[in-house]
């Protein structure tokens, strides 16, 4: 019996001794110099940590560009980039509307005067039609304070306002500045307008129904820069000779 048990121990011994020496001929020995597991983040550029109180998280910027922070100053080409097409290069509206962008980081120009377009259109029109209170949104409180004085006297004298709206022609920034946390520009209008003034008779004592006249006027917008309320209000007025 005991035979037959060693004659078993030695068979396992020996298999054992050739499954060990099978392994090592595919895994091969540990000699201390093999090369370290590929590790993808290994060797990378750390990214910049957020700093506490930071609410800005640098992104990468395309081609090396370096991500610009919240208090750095835009720089010269930068803005003159923004400013394209929207005023002539060199002009003193290029560089009044640079402390403009210096000033406000969010500002456009083209949204700007699509939106001083539209304003332009809503206060001639309310005007015309004495509706002061699509004006009180409109206007600043002096410049509103003087055109409801004058739709209030064109009201007691039983006049009425006969006004077509045709169009804008031009609307092109002529000035601009930055005073006291206020931004200001200022946008020449060449516009189309039929209007007619008619006493309470009906006849006409200003303007010709039947007549498309060239109107220039010169408005000043303004809007608070540390205001979250992003519309500009008409703080000036003036007709172009």
């Amino acid at each position: 019996m005991n035979n037959f048990l060693d004659i078993y121990s030695i068979i396992f011994l020996v298999l054992a001794v050739v499954i060990f020496l099978k392994l090592r001929s595919v895994l091969g020995k540990r000699t201390g110099n093999e090369k370290r597991p590929y590790d993808p983040f290994a060797n990378q550029p750390e990214e910049p940590r957020q700093k506490p109180g930071d609410n800005v998280i640098t992104l990468p910027r395309a081609n090396g560009e370096r991500a610009r922070k919240a208090d750095e100053p835009e720089s010269e080409e930068a803005a003159e980039v923004r400013l394209a097409g929207a005023v002539e290069k060199g002009s003193a509206a290029e560089a009044a509307l640079k402390t403009v962008l210096a000033a406000d980081r969010s500002f456009e120009v083209k949204p700007f005067l699509d939106g001083a377009r539209m304003a332009y259109e809503m206060i001639v029109t309310a005007f015309a039609d004495g509706d002061r209170k699509a004006l009180k949104n409109l206007l600043a409180r002096d410049v509103f304070d003087g055109f409801v004085a004058a739709i209030t006297d064109r009201e007691s004298r039983g006049e009425r306002i006969e006004s077509t709206f045709i169009g804008i022609d031009k609307a092109d920034i002529v000035e601009a500045e930055v005073k006291d946390g206020v931004a200001q520009i200022t946008v020449r209008f060449v516009s189309q307008l039929i209007t007619a003034t008619r006493d309470k008779a009906g006849e006409v004592v200003d303007g010709d129904p039947n007549k498309i006249t060239e109107v220039t006027d010169i408005w000043t917008f303004a809007r608070e820069l540390a205001s979250r309320n992003p519309n500009w209000k008409l703080i000036a007025t003036e007709s172009a000779e």
